[in-house]
């Protein structure tokens, strides 16, 4: 099989869970206990929180980690629980768990503002910054760090110094799942609050963190036994945590390495696709656009019976957010400005740092044979 849907999950690493798997069996302790065992375990929960902040260039000095189950929950936490009034913003781009959260905000009577896209799924900057110029009850922004779909990169150092240039006390949140430990990225100490998500670096399932700025006011989402210093209650996925801990090492080491294979993979994919078919959507341009993630369309075809034809060959690509699956057409790839053909052919191609040239060149063939196919059973 040949896995190029990383963006959804990544494969857990098994040196990673061989690492931890003692904290499944014998040091399978409630951390919130007092005698050694539970002792032992909220002092692992630490390392893991310093380890985390270590691969963001962050320190526990100007940083907590708060652990969650999912980015979704991060995300809903950073939103709901720092700021009760006043203008929301974020883009028409983002991940699900930030764009219906704004919604909701809606639902409850809040003011929401949505700041268009560039045709790449980066924010629209210049508009970003001329209505929080304009309107100087923004209280909240919250912009992802890479574009889940179309790998868009937006600058969120930059998007943060000027924000808080324009009015410091505005609270500026990242959606980092894309972009934790696979972006070469120091976090810039303007930023308040950055989501991530352990199974999108071969972490697994059920496992994520807020990191917030430590003189940042949060309040809990889930309450209950007062976990993770009153901020996140139940008790801590001490095995999960450990697992993340040491996938983020593994990636931290090889980051760099990482990015340049990745992005030649891309590269490859994105100049060998039929071009009579493919219609490329992300930049190849790594300064830009995240190299693990390759957004294409295949115009005029319907891009999810591509992607069940490639099923079949043992070949798994998404055909845009697997957390929006339900709906024919990308509400971000929408937004962006394409036109129905192009949204309905899309694949989503993504790339982890297990992946090969290898597998490359064999899932490049069978899409553009299968592509080719399909397109003469439709004239």
């Amino acid at each position: 099989m040949i896995y190029f849907d990383n963006a959804a999950t990544t494969v857990p690493s098994k040196s990673a869970i061989d690492k931890a798997i003692e904290f499944n069996n014998d040091k399978f302790y409630n951390p919130s206990t007092l005698y050694n065992g539970g002792l032992n375990c909220a002092k692992e929960i630490k390392c893991a929180k310093d380890s985390i902040l270590r691969c963001l260039g962050a320190i526990s000095n100007d940083y907590e980690v708060i652990f969650t189950s999912c980015g979704s929950e991060s995300d809903n936490q950073a939103i709901f629980c720092t700021v009760k009034r006043g203008i929301f913003v974020t883009d028409k781009g983002e991940h699900s768990a930030v764009h219906k959260s704004f919604l909701e905000l809606k639902n409850r009577g809040l003011s929401v503002e949505f700041i268009d896209l560039n045709k790449d799924g980066s924010v629209n900057t210049e508009r970003l910054y001329d209505f929080i110029e304009k309107n100087s009850g923004v209280s909240f922004v919250s912009i992802m760090h890479v574009n889940n779909e179309t790998g868009a990169i937006n600058d969120v150092n930059t998007i943060a110094d000027r924000i808080k240039k324009i009015n410091p006390s505005i609270i500026f949140h990242v959606d980092g799942v894309q972009a934790y430990a696979k972006l070469p990225y120091r976090l810039s100490n303007k930023i308040d609050l950055y989501s991530i998500s352990a199974h999108k670096i071969n972490g697994i399932k059920g496992v994520g963190a807020l990191i917030k700025r430590k003189k940042l006011n949060v309040s809990p989402l889930i309450f209950g036994g007062g976990q993770e210093n009153g901020l996140r209650s139940g008790t801590e996925n001490v095995f999960g945590i450990k697992v993340f801990q040491y996938a983020t090492e593994e990636r931290a080491l090889s980051l760099k390495e990482n990015y340049k294979k990745v992005q030649e993979i891309k590269e490859f994919i994105a100049e060998n696709l039929d071009k009579d078919v493919f219609t490329v959507l992300s930049s190849i341009d790594s300064s830009i656009s995240s190299p693990y993630i390759l957004s294409v369309s295949a115009k005029g075809l319907r891009g999810e019976v591509l992607m069940h034809l490639l099923e079949m060959e043992n070949i798994l690509v998404g055909n845009g957010s697997a957390c929006s699956s339900k709906n024919r057409f990308s509400r971000v790839l929408t937004a962006c400005g394409y036109d129905e053909k192009i949204l309905d052919g899309v694949l989503r191609i993504s790339f982890s740092p297990n992946s090969t040239m290898q597998e490359a060149e064999i899932a490049v063939k069978i899409i553009n044979e299968k592509a080719k196919k399909l397109k003469e059973t439709m004239r």
